[in-house]
């Protein structure tokens, strides 16, 4: 008989020990892991979204996904996102990431996911940001619109993968959170400036990131960007189609990205057809697309599951080399067949 399989629990204390200052390595795991999507090797099917009548705000997603090699591992994604957490001082989002052996189909580890999720975000956003400044001028200038989490994460991403800026921009709807994502920036050794409006920050910025929680787009004027700037459309749900339809548009998946009214979807649904898309990130990546620079462009990841199963299963190699692996005893109780032997 095969040894006997186990089940391991990864804190968020010990994914953020084996992930704080290791942007330029996760950005190239997660450069790996689109260029193993790209070709083919992953299954990454539709997420499925838990909405709730009487809490219309809120949603749970479940991202399955597997990846092959170097990844080699199945798994799946489970995350919430309830906002009104926000006004009682918890994180908006909170998540849990299952490893799933490929060979046996067993759960191995169940790792605390938040901390995860935001890292493959921003490390996607890092790295499309990179790619896609190619031929044009570096921006000196960034813009937050959404001054939470994972703009905090886009942030510390950009700056540990070689970004320098002039100045950071910053806007929310709310002043606390701009003035203390503020704060959050001078402390770490950069410039901010809070700005009084979604039209000012974007004309005063090179690299515009959309790290917001809007359900429905609040930006409508392509002339916003006639300077032609790198927009993160992270939050997806920002730009109307008029904007859409006057960038070049470059998305992490088509499929994924082009449902559940995003803002491409949305351009979709009123143009009946995909042909403002530009190409996807595999494709710049290969050299298949090139990005003009007489344009804004608007790079839009939907977030696949396979990031996380990539960042996930690092963060697992790490904590077992490291010998820091807290098996569960006798999680799996039923291995025998035909019961336990006596």
């Amino acid at each position: 008989m095969s040894q006997a399989p186990s089940f391991s629990v990864i804190s968020g204390a010990q994914v953020s020990r084996v992930l704080r200052g290791q942007e330029k390595r996760v950005v190239e795991l997660i450069e790996t892991a689109y260029r193993t999507h790209g070709l083919g090797r992953t299954v990454n099917p539709p997420s499925y979204f838990l909405r709730f009548e009487d809490r219309p705000t809120a949603r749970i997603i479940a991202l399955p996904a597997s990846i092959g090699w170097p990844a080699n591992v199945d798994g799946l994604k489970w995350i919430s996102s309830f906002p009104e957490n926000v006004a009682s001082g918890l994180p908006r989002a909170s998540a849990v990431l299952v490893l799933n052996s490929p060979a046996t189909g067993y759960p191995f580890a169940c790792l605390e996911s938040s901390i995860i999720s935001a890292v493959r975000t921003a490390a996607s956003a890092a790295l499309a940001a990179d790619r896609l400044a190619k031929g044009r001028v570096r921006p000196a200038r960034v813009g937050f619109i959404g001054t939470g989490l994972i703009a905090r994460y886009i942030h510390t991403y950009l700056t540990g993968t070689g970004w320098d800026f002039d100045e950071v921009g910053v806007h929310d709807l709310s002043i606390e959170h701009a003035t203390g994502f503020k704060s959050y920036v001078e402390g770490s050794g950069g410039r901010a400036r809070v700005r009084g409006s979604a039209e000012e920050l974007i004309r005063e910025s090179d690299l515009v990131v959309f790290a917001t929680v809007a359900g429905t787009p609040h930006v409508h004027e392509p002339a916003w960007f006639e300077h032609n700037p790198l927009v993160l459309n992270v939050s997806l749900r920002d730009l109307a189609p008029e904007v859409i339809l006057s960038a070049v548009n470059i998305v992490d998946d088509v499929d994924h990205c082009l449902k559940a009214d995003t803002s491409p979807h949305l351009a979709e649904q009123q143009v009946g057809h995909r042909e403002f898309l530009h190409g996807t990130l595999y494709d710049v990546l290969t050299g298949a697309v090139d990005v003009p620079a007489d344009r804004p462009v608007v790079f839009s990841p939907f977030g696949l599951g396979v990031l996380d199963l990539a960042v996930g299963k690092h963060v697992y190699d790490e904590i077992v080399a490291a010998g820091e692996l807290q098996v569960v005893p006798d999680f799996f109780s039923e291995l025998h067949r035909y019961g336990s032997p006596r």
